[in-house]
Order: structure tokens, then C-alpha cells, then sequence
């Protein structure tokens, strides 16, 4: 999976629209193996992402947990932990 995509279930509070089309937009970049489609494909890339971002947003919709909520903020302090631990030099 991309590295930019990032978990969006079970957090409080939930992932807004903006950061679900992010993932639908990262996941189709990736997918199509380009950031900017050509003029040609920018239809199919704009309705692949949208489609992408629909099924999401049902998705995350659909998802249950018995599990606490996580803070953003926390898990954001732990990922940048991490990253200092692979990057260290």
C-alpha cells in the first residue's frame, strides 16, 4: 500500500470528505502509475478517483468496532516516532 494513505477507521472524530478523497486520489495515482493524467485520461482518472471515494466513504460508513476510538493526534505522534527510528542516521 502507498505510504500517503493512511488508516481513516476508527478515529474521533471521523475522516472528513477531504481526507477520504485524499486516499481515493492517492490509491488511483498509484494504481494509474502517474500524479498528473494526460488531457486524454483526465476523464477516466477524475471517475476512477470519484468512484474510489464513494466506496470509502461506504465503506467507512459500514465499519464497526467495540474497540475505543483513536486520537489523530496521538497516532501522528507515533508515526512521526517511527519515522525518526527508520531515518536515523
Amino acid at each position: 500500500m502507498c505510504r500517503s494513505i493512511h488508516q481513516l477507521h476508527n478515529f474521533e472524530p471521523p475522516a472528513t470528505p477531504d481526507e477520504i478523497h485524499a486516499a481515493a486520489l492517492q490509491y488511483v495515482r498509484k494504481i494509474a502509475g502517474t500524479a498528473r493524467p494526460s488531457q486524454a485520461n483526465q476523464a477516466a482518472f477524475d471517475q476512477a478517483v470519484e468512484a474510489v471515494r464513494a466506496a470509502t466513504a461506504e465503506l467507512l460508513a459500514a465499519l464497526v468496532t467495540s474497540a475505543p476510538p483513536r486520537d489523530r493526534e496521538v497516532e501522528a505522534a507515533k508515526a512521526r516516532a517511527r519515522a525518526e527510528r527508520r531515518y536515523a542516521s
